[in-house]
């Protein structure tokens, strides 16, 4: 006979985007059991769906277990109560028992009322105010001793991502990997998007901005140029990358290689492995990147439409770098904050060609966020969703076909 028990409620598009299914299998996997005591089905696609769900475990511990991981599929317990919340014990120190966030759109119940948390992010704890009118999504290092954190899982609201009003390539269960995907359909729907929002912008009604995280590969791979005419044309707004993309586009324009091999011959020139550090010193000696800009050393190229065009650039860098160039961040949770920092406009996310810099820009995302990670590598788009990022769709690409293919749906004249 079960010893614990609980009722938990499900509300939103769970039948088409299978919220359901996945929540009952997750209680079955788990060794739970369940009785649906009430089902209610949306009767037309822009109507929502309800479940109340009677959740049975063998022991206290175990229904624990299994409400925290349907939590994040958004199964609220029944009883309505206020969330629990602790003071923090020490500066960059959570309480125990402390609630980890999903990127999902999440309330709290706090003195009877719910309370959107801004801010949210995967991995996170949630912070309340001095007021309690308000909370927040806080990074673990960001907690300072006597902050309001929520524990426990009384009093939270996980929402399930509404359905869109038209399907397209990032509608539920589209997000699925494989090399053998058409990837043409995928990449006029990015275009599309980009250009709404270009328009938004240019016609002051809206702020959305479209984010490019990038590795050198682009690079080497010949991407440079469809990149540059993509930020030069108005289209990406903020650039994530890290030391070796920026060296080696403005290598390429410096030396005409990137990483010591000729961008037309193909093959490496002599003395080329210097190039990027060559590069590098010079810039260092300039000052950066912008006053390499400025001053005319550097005059075409990624780094220079980004600085010609008020890109917000965020160079993270890694134990790896050469150099490295002025204005790379060689703190880790700087970084971190720096990126964080220049995602509040960010309504479209273009992961290209880089792993370190794709996870940790998934990281930091919301789901509400559509987002393509491009790789030629599988295991790369596949890694982003296993960490979390189910809405990100992924593209089993070369970068440099997929900046070509993107830039000519968009006007690009190559």
């Amino acid at each position: 006979m079960a010893l614990a028990q609980e009722t938990v409620l499900l509300h939103g598009h769970i039948i088409d985007s299978l919220i359901l299914a996945k929540v009952l299998d997750t209680i079955l996997m788990m060794g739970g059991a369940f009785d649906l005591s009430e089902v209610r089905i949306g009767a037309t696609r822009g109507e929502p769906s309800s479940a109340r769900i009677f959740v049975r475990a063998s022991s206290p511990a175990l229904l624990t277990d299994i409400l925290d991981a349907i939590q994040p599929h958004g199964a609220t317990i029944e009883r309505e109560s206020d969330c629990t919340i602790e003071s923090a014990p020490a500066d960059g120190i959570l309480p125990e028992g402390f609630y980890a966030t999903t990127h999902l759109p999440t309330q709290i119940r706090v003195q009877g009322r719910w309370l959107d948390v801004e801010a949210i992010e995967m991995d996170v704890a949630i912070r309340v105010d001095q007021e309690w009118a308000s909370a927040r999504a806080v990074p673990m290092g960001e907690v300072r001793k006597g902050d309001r954190i929520v524990t426990g899982r009384d009093g939270i609201r996980v929402l399930p991502l509404e359905r869109p009003k038209e399907r397209d390539v990032f509608s539920f269960m589209e997000a699925q990997v494989s090399s053998e995907r058409p990837h043409g359909h995928i990449i006029l729907d990015v275009a599309r998007r980009m250009t709404s929002l270009r328009a938004a912008r240019a016609a002051g009604q809206g702020t959305s901005d479209v984010l490019l995280a990038g590795g050198p590969a682009i690079i080497h791979a010949g991407g440079r140029d469809a990149l540059t005419w993509l930020i030069k044309a108005g289209f990406i707004q903020v650039l994530f990358c890290g030391n070796a993309l920026a060296a080696h586009d403005m290598e390429a324009h410096l030396f005409g290689t990137s990483l010591g091999y000729g961008l037309t011959a193909g093959r490496a020139v002599p003395h080329g492995h210097e190039h990027h550090l060559r590069t590098i010193n010079r810039i260092r000696a300039i000052g950066g990147i912008e006053e390499a800009v400025r001053s005319g050393v550097v005059t075409e190229g990624i780094m220079a439409a980004c600085v010609r065009r008020g890109v917000r650039l965020v160079l993270a860098g890694t134990i790896r770098d050469d150099g490295p160039l002025p204005g790379v961040i060689t703190d880790s949770v700087k970084a971190q904050a720096a990126m964080r920092a220049a995602l509040p406009s960010v309504g479209l996310a273009l992961l290209v060609a880089s792993t370190l810099h794709a996870v940790a820009t998934g990281n930091l995302l919301p789901a509400t966020v559509p987002t393509v990670c491009v790789d030629v590598n599988p295991s790369v788009p596949t890694k982003l969703a296993d960490r979390g990022s189910f809405q990100a769709v992924g593209l089993v690409m070369d970068a440099a076909s997929f900046l070509r293919e993107l830039a000519r749906e968009l006007g690009w004249k190559a």
